[in-house]
Order: C-alpha cells, then sequence, then structure tokens
C-alpha cells in the first residue's frame, strides 16, 4: 500500500528541507525521505555536556549570504560573529608569523607582486565566467581542460605564492589542485563574491555563526512540516514509468507522488536504481563528481590561553607534517567553553584518517603547542571531531568536486529535470554553490520548478532575487590603485630587462659619441 503525495523530497539537509518547507508553505502535500536517523545532511550540531552545542559540519555564514540568513531569522536563529580582533598567525617554515587582518604581511617586495598577481588574475578570469552557466565562458575548454595546479604553476613564480595557492585551494574545496578543474575553481570563488569574500572571515564568508548551532535550521523546519519528514528511509528505487512517480525505500515502504526533488549529493544518486534508466549525460555526469575529503575537529581548553597572548585563534599553517591547515576561534558567543576548531583537508584528511581518534588529537596538540608557542595547548579538556568522509550518506564533504574536463562537456545537465525528477542540492546552486547558501538558493529553485510545472507560477518567477540581509549587510570589496595596477613578476623582470636594454643602448651611444664613433649629420 503507498502514501500518495504531491511531492516526495529525498534528503533531510538544508536544500531537502528547504524545498519542502516552500511548497508546502504553498499549499502542496509533501513529505521528505531522510536516509539517516537525523535531519541536516551536512550539517550536524552535537549536543552534550563538554561542548554544550558543536556544529561538526556546515556552520560558517556571512554577508551575500542573503538565503539562509533570511531563513535563519524567520525560524528565530540568531547570528553572532567569530571572533577575529587579536592577531591571526601565519605558520611556515617552522615559525609562526602575526598578522592582523585577512592576509598576512608580506615584507619580500618580489612575492607580494606575486600574490597580489594571483588574487587579481584569479578574480580577473572570473568575471569572463557566467555564475548560472559556467561551460559558456569564452575560455570553457580552455581551463576546463587545465588543473588548478597548472594554473597557479603558471601565474605563480615564487615558492611562497605556490604554497599559499595550495592552501586556499584545500581549504575553499576540501581537495587538491590537481585533481580540480581551473573553469570549475575559478566559477567556484567567483560565485562566493571573489578570492577576498570567499577567504576572509570579516565580511566575508566565515563571518558568522549560529547561535545554538546550524543544526537548527532543518529541525525547525522539520517541526513545521509536523510529521512529514521521514528518518531512516534511505530512497533505493524510483519509477516515473507510470502516471505518478512510485518512490521505494529501503524497508520496503512505497510513496506515490506526482513529483520528486533529489536533494541529496549528485554522486549519491547512484545508490538508487531507476525506472526509466536515467539519461545517458546525466548517468555520465554523477559518475565524475567526487566528494572532497575533510576531517573537523575542535580542541577545548580550560581557558582560551590564545587569547591572552593577543591571538585570536586562527592560524594558517603551511607546513607539509602538520595535521591541520587551517583554524578558527570556536568560543561560544559570551567567551564560554574554549576551543579551537581545525580542519584536516585532502591529502592530509587521507593520509590521517587510518590514525585513531586519540592518535589524531595528540598530533593537533602538538601542532597548536608548537605553533601558538604554548605548552597549555598540549592539555585539553575535551575533544570533538568529525570525519565526513567515512559517512555513507554524504560520501565527504564540503561539497562534490569538478576534475579538469567535466564541468565543459557535462555540467548543463546539473540542473536539468529528468522527468518529473527534478535536481536540489548546493552543488547546483549559482551563487554560493558548496554552503548553506546555496543549499537554500538550489532547494528553493527547485521547488518553484515544480510550482511551474504545476502552473502556478510563471517561469519568470523561478529564480527569485534575493533582498540584501538588513542586520548583515555586505560591505564592498575593495581594491586599491597599486593593487589593481602594480606588475607581475614577470612584467617587472620584462620591463627591467627593457629598460636595462635601453639603458645599455643609451650608454653605448653616448660613448661612441664621445669617441668620435658616432658623426652628427651636418646640413
Amino acid at each position: 500500500m503507498s502514501n500518495k503525495y504531491d511531492v516526495v523530497v529525498v534528503g533531510g539537509g538544508i536544500s531537502g528541507m528547504s524545498a519542502a518547507k516552500l511548497l508546502s508553505k504553498s499549499g502542496l502535500n509533501v513529505v521528505v525521505l531522510e536516509a539517516r536517523d537525523r535531519v541536516g545532511g551536512r550539517t550536524f550540531t552535537i549536543r552534550n555536556k563538554q561542548v554544550d552545542y558543536v556544529d561538526v559540519g556546515g556552520a560558517y555564514i556571512g554577508p551575500t549570504q542573503n538565503r539562509i540568513l533570511r531563513l535563519a531569522k524567520e525560524l528565530g536563529i540568531e547570528t553572532y560573529k567569530v571572533d577575529v580582533l587579536k592577531r591571526s598567525i601565519l605558520h611556515i617554515n617552522g615559525k609562526s608569523y602575526p598578522f592582523l587582518g585577512a592576509f598576512p604581511s608580506l615584507w619580500n617586495p618580489l612575492v607580494y607582486l606575486d600574490f597580489n598577481n594571483f588574487w587579481r588574475t584569479m578574480d580577473e578570469m572570473g568575471r569572463e565566467i557566467p555564475a548560472e552557466a559556467p561551460w559558456d565562458a569564452p575560455s570553457a575548454e580552455e581551463w576546463d581542460r587545465m588543473s588548478m595546479k597548472e594554473l597557479i604553476d603558471k601565474i605563480c613564480w615564487t615558492k611562497a605564492t605556490r604554497n599559499f595557492a595550495l592552501l586556499f585551494v584545500n581549504v575553499n574545496v576540501t581537495s587538491e589542485p590537481h585533481e580540480v578543474s581551473a573553469l570549475w575553481f575559478l566559477w567556484y570563488v567567483k560565485q562566493c563574491g571573489g578570492t577576498t569574500r570567499i577567504f576572509s572571515v570579516s565580511n566575508g564568508g566565515q563571518e558568522r555563526k549560529f547561535v545554538g548551532g546550524s543544526g537548527q535550521i532543518t529541525e525547525r523546519i522539520m517541526e513545521q512540516l509536523e510529521g512529514k519528514v521521514k528518518l531512516e528511509r534511505p530512497v533505493v528505487y524510483i519509477d516515473q514509468s507510470g502516471d505518478n512517480v512510485i518512490v521505494e525505500t529501503l524497508n520496503h515502504e512505497i510513496y506515490e507522488a506526482n513529483y520528486v526533488i533529489s536533494a541529496i549529493p549528485p554522486v549519491l544518486t547512484l545508490k538508487i536504481h531507476y525506472k526509466p534508466e536515467l539519461p545517458t549525460k546525466r548517468n555520465q555526469l554523477i559518475q565524475r563528481l567526487p566528494m572532497g575529503f575533510v576531517i573537523k575537529c575542535m580542541m577545548y581548553y580550560k581557558e582560551a590561553f590564545w587569547k591572552k597572548m593577543g591571538f585570536c585563534g586562527c592560524m594558517m599553517i603551511e607546513d607539509e607534517e602538520a595535521p591541520i591547515s587551517i583554524t578558527l576561534d570556536d568560543c561560544k558567543p559570551d567567551g564560554s567553553i574554549p576551543g579551537i576548531m581545525g580542519f584536516i583537508l585532502s591529502r592530509k584528511a587521507f593520509r590521517l584518517a587510518s590514525l585513531s581518534v586519540e592518535e589524531r588529537k595528540r598530533k593537533i596538540c602538538e601542532l597548536y603547542a608548537k605553533v601558538l608557542g604554548s605548552e597549555e595547548a598540549l592539555h585539553p579538556v575535551h575533544y570533538e571531531e568529525k570525519n565526513w568522509s567515512a559517512e555513507q550518506y554524504s560520501g565527504g564533504c564540503y561539497t562534490a568536486y569538478f576534475p579538469p574536463g567535466i564541468i565543459s562537456q557535462y555540467g548543463r545537465v546539473i540542473r536539468e529535470p529528468v522527468g518529473k525528477i527534478y535536481f536540489a542540492g548546493t552543488e547546483t546552486a549559482t551563487k554560493w554553490s558548496g554552503y548553506m547558501e546555496g543549499a537554500v538558493q538550489a532547494g528553493e529553485r527547485a521547488a518553484r520548478e515544480i510550482l511551474c510545472s504545476m502552473g502556478k507560477i510563471s517561469k519568470n518567477e523561478i529564480w527569485v532575487m534575493e533582498p540584501e540581509s538588513k542586520d548583515v549587510p555586505a560591505q564592498p570589496v575593495t581594491t586599491t590603485f597599486l593593487e589593481r595596477n602594480l606588475p607581475s613578476l614577470p612584467g617587472l623582470l620584462r620591463f627591467l630587462v627593457f629598460s636595462s636594454f635601453f639603458t645599455s643602448v643609451a650608454a653605448t651611444s653616448l660613448f661612441a659619441f664621445k669617441r668620435g664613433l658616432i658623426f652628427q649629420k651636418c646640413t
């Protein structure tokens, strides 16, 4: 016996729950089928007496992420700023260099030119890529054939800049530069507002967190849906060969609907059997989108000793042997329950995944003691971690990535409906894809596509502009005249060679003239 609904939503993460909320508000009968024993997907708030609450999954939000901010406000969830008022630390070659602001200060003028050219070139290339259709960029095929490693090697001339570019890729997409398409990564940074916006805390993607944790977003929507969210229901079969769509779960429950929204990572849709089979291009696409690799780690201490030392808790660590690559302060808004959040990323997560929790904890403590120069870092009072790549219903975090050659060829399929199946999930977003903001945009867009198909709204109402949050307004990201006009390192070298050539010619000519080797023409 089947249960009949207007829409079955597969996946109870932020994207699926956002879709269900909008459809339910529009008067449709909706059910959400979630494989786990909880909602939230790649957001997960753990609660216990040691930490009160902690986000072991998606946590950070900031200016221009207006949909998630609007949704949180509707649900009565407040935000607070991540503390970056004191000094951050860049740890490189075994030494720690404190700095203020989003990026480290650079004393070597040649390295500064190289850094500046890297950021500027990334943003300039990004401006050529349409956020809605990166495959339509003028240089799409050329840039897609190239990995980010190849692009970094092409742009960056100094070891310091190449190392920081490696960190930049690792931190933002939890994968390696050689693994990801240059076109995809440039698009990813562009649709998050550019290099400064995506990487910054203040006025950037990591400015804030939710008081009480991000897990509340889906938990409160679940309450509003009043029994329409079914947990521990992995979907294994979707049959749309008849008039209605038949959805079957692993425990053999049958749900019947007019439409389905798939709001799970693309690669996880391979776990579902389809009748009829998926179209060729869709089937090929979902085999080519791996998930990033990350272990999120929270270390708790008796007191925030780093603040007494004048540090904010943000550390950028360029050391191949170091387990953690980047950290942020993770104290509660009132300063209680002192903690440091750190990411073990990509190749490092691969290496450390086989260790025990205690071994990872010890390595992280030793690293923090070294970087902060404090014995207190060796004595935590509690530790929490989450290895997202071990989760069978996530496959990894933060997001799926496009290897070279994929997005220009298959990318345009990612949002295309298959019969009565529509696709959500943060991977299908066009703004802040990979983030909670992208999840909301994608879920609401898929819901409106169904409303349009039902004749309830027009086509031009599917993509809705979101007003800027009044509570978290965005400040413009500005660049100075020098940042815009300074030469690149090869540009400077060409200038110096060019200048020295003309200086040499002028000096030789003057010498020759004085020696009478060159005669003035008399008229």
